[in-house]
């Protein structure tokens, strides 16, 4: 992550580059967010810099955020992970520091909770994911870890999500385990 910049801010050309991206995605893919300006959301981007170096770390670890949702309460502009499989720069993660270190071989060199802190980002909840779903076909071929509910966390468990058959599941798993084809997928408000 992060290109080696542990300010946590983006250079004047990383700025645009990653302004460039996200104009092209948000006007490739308007369905995401009907009734929505570009200029209205790059006004937003552009005084809260901090947001940026999130959007951006979410763009290099493959999870190709674009705007789905508006907060009208609190002028917030919601962002999602919308890369077709569960980012690649994410995978082979467990879900949280507890199950990471309740692995006593073949550990996980991160874990889905630790690496969405890091980033800025908040793991997907049940209902965001769920709403994701709504506006594409999301991990078809992959799964995401989502946030687990402390109750079932502390049984072992976490859940995560996939597409398959055409129908969007939600499943629970060992928190401890990890797969190739599993990362996890993050919000940020702007």
């Amino acid at each position: 992550m992060s290109k080696g910049n542990t300010k946590k801010e983006l250079s004047p050309e990383q700025t645009a580059d990653l302004l460039h991206i996200l104009k092209s995605r948000f006007e490739k893919n308007m369905s995401r967010h009907k009734g929505l300006e570009w200029n209205k959301v790059l006004e937003r981007l552009t005084n809260k810099p901090e947001k940026l170096w999130v959007l951006d770390e979410m763009e290099i670890t493959g999870g190709e955020p674009d705007v789905v949702d508006y907060d009208e309460a609190s002028g917030e502009y919601i962002f999602y992970d919308c890369s077709a499989e569960s980012p690649k720069g994410r995978r082979s993660v467990c879900y949280d520091r507890e199950a990471l270190e309740s692995r006593k071989e073949h550990q996980p060199e991160n874990n889905a909770v630790d690496m969405a802190a890091a980033m800025g980002i908040a793991l997907l909840t049940e209902e965001q994911y769920r709403a994701l779903q709504q506006l594409g076909k999301f991990d078809t071929k992959t799964s995401s870890w989502i946030a687990t509910p402390p109750a079932i966390r502390k049984l072992g468990g976490a859940l995560f999500g996939d597409r398959r058959y055409d129908h969007v599941f939600i499943y629970h798993n060992g928190a401890q385990s990890y797969y190739a084809a599993r990362a996890f997928r993050g919000s940020l408000r702007v």
